[in-house]
């Protein structure tokens, strides 16, 4: 099933609506003669085509999206009072943009690559965002060395490539992200489509519930319709194929009435449980193991309807995590706290102040009820009321009642290592990973990434890199090692 075109009646128009007498030849002094600036169909054409591209986003400019429902299955209110989990077979529409991490618009989707899972809830307190990924932890902990691991994820500045030199020099040197690069090499690393992996909240969140009290809270959505994986060669192959493998995958899927879904679990810990916890529950690089904190299943995703216009819904898209409702909050995860400025900062500069405002991104059930005023693409939505407050003029007012619970905090202010816990090593959930592996995904493991190490150009930036793995299991450091040395010579 195809999109039917849209029938439009009436004449081809200027953007100010007058009509276009002629869209074949732009208007010349003279037949053969010089064109005239009075053509103001062609300047407009021109000069509106050279705008046409915002910036592109910094990571996950590479992106597919879908609207849905998220419903909601099980009663939740002793955790959370958030409105759209207030009631058993509730439903919330969202929208939901998956992507890839360190390709540029134009890259391949079939990549190893972690999978951006960024979810929006139009629910009638607002926007909710749950920004994360297909992976349940992250490379780094602490959002200050976001940008420089981006940087290694990047094109070089010298070679307009992206250097196994750079990208390993950081892992190397940077042994947190042994457990995620361990997920990466691994079978998932490359979902055979969108529909086919999972996705995570990845950080620590706050529920709080209508008595106040405070719980951590991780998600999790699980696709209804199976892990399928492809291996590198089979993804080098499909790349060069159909780039767009799995953007067309997503959107003939939903055509055809084949409505992916996911089912939704969380992992709830209660707040006091947290200082004592063997791993700080805070960390990115780590997740709660199932049998401390089981998943409960609480709903079902399910993705039904495509974006009409890519670019007006996919690309002008913007999730923050800050975009909270009441009864849902932040936690101390410090690359969740980064996060929750440079999101919403991003677009802020890609697509203009006024991004909340466009069609994809603005509140459903509720309206916008701001003081803030004009800027980039204002629309006057206020009209002429008052834009100050307080005001006695039937302003808007604030609510007196946070949307989550103040955290308690001491001690002097400083750059802070985040406080250490009983088994809070680097290297014991990579380790719990490997050994997790069946014998034949260990085999794919060594090879996708000896592959990849064995093209730095020093012996030291490999040995950094194999050191890593090596603690966090000895015969995947052995291996590892003698792989890559087969591989260097």
């Amino acid at each position: 099933m195809t999109q039917e075109a849209h029938v439009t009646q009436g004449p081809l128009t200027t953007e100010a609506g007058a009509p276009v007498a002629d869209n074949q030849n732009s208007e010349t002094a003279g037949v053969g003669g010089p064109v005239l600036v009075q053509d103001q169909a062609l300047l407009e054409k021109l000069a509106h085509f050279n705008r046409e591209r915002i910036p592109e986003r910094i990571v996950h400019a590479r992106g597919a999206g879908a609207y849905g429902t998220f419903t909601l299955t099980r009663d939740v209110s002793q955790w959370t009072r958030a409105k759209f989990l207030s009631e058993v077979g509730k439903q919330t529409e969202t929208f939901l943009r998956f992507s890839t991490v360190a390709g540029n618009l134009g890259s391949a989707d079939a990549v190893r690559d972690p999978r951006g899972f960024a979810l929006k809830f139009y629910t009638e307190e607002g926007n909710y965002d749950l920004v994360g990924n297909n992976t349940p932890v992250f490379f780094i902990r602490d959002a200050i060395k976001f940008p420089d691991f981006i940087h290694t994820q990047k094109r070089d500045p010298y070679t307009g490539s992206q250097e196994a030199d750079n990208v390993w020099d950081f892992w190397g040197l940077s042994p947190e992200a042994t457990h995620q690069v361990t997920w990466l090499f691994g079978d998932r690393g490359i979902p055979a489509t969108l529909r086919h992996m999972n996705g995570y909240g990845s950080h620590t969140y706050q529920w709080n519930n209508e008595a106040g009290e405070v719980f951590w809270v991780k998600y999790h959505f699980k696709t209804d319709q199976g892990i399928k994986n492809l291996t590198t060669e089979e993804a080098v192959r499909l790349s060069g194929v159909d780039p767009d493998s799995h953007q067309r995958d997503l959107r003939e899927s939903i055509e055809r009435g084949d409505f992916p879904s996911w089912t939704v679990q969380v992992q709830i810990m209660p707040a006091a449980d947290a200082a004592g916890y063997r791993f700080n529950p805070f960390d990115l690089t780590k997740v709660w193991p199932h049998a401390d904190y089981p998943p409960i299943e609480i709903g079902k995703l399910e993705l039904n309807r495509n974006p009409e216009n890519i670019f007006a819904e996919v690309e002008q898209s913007i999730f923050s995590p800050a975009h909270f409702v009441p009864g849902i909050g932040p936690s101390p995860d410090k690359m969740l706290q980064g996060r929750l400025f440079a999101y919403g900062d991003a677009h802020r500069y890609r697509v203009g102040i006024n991004a909340d405002h466009l069609p994809v991104n603005r509140p459903h059930a509720t309206e916008a009820r701001t003081n803030s005023r004009d800027g980039f693409l204002y629309d006057g939505r206020h009209k002429g009321a008052k834009n100050y407050e307080p005001n006695s003029f039937g302003g808007p007012v604030q609510t007196d009642r946070p949307l989550w619970q103040p955290l308690p905090v001491t001690g002097p202010t400083g750059n802070h290592e985040a406080p250490s816990h009983a088994e809070d090593s680097d290297f014991v959930q990579a380790g719990d990973l490997y050994r997790l592996f069946s014998e034949e995904e260990k085999a794919r493991l060594i090879e996708n990434l000896a592959g990849f190490i064995s093209k730095v150009s020093r012996d030291d930036i490999a040995e950094r890199a194999i050191n890593n793995f090596r603690q966090a299991d000895g015969d995947f450091g052995k291996r590892l090692e003698a792989a890559v040395q087969a591989l260097r010579g």
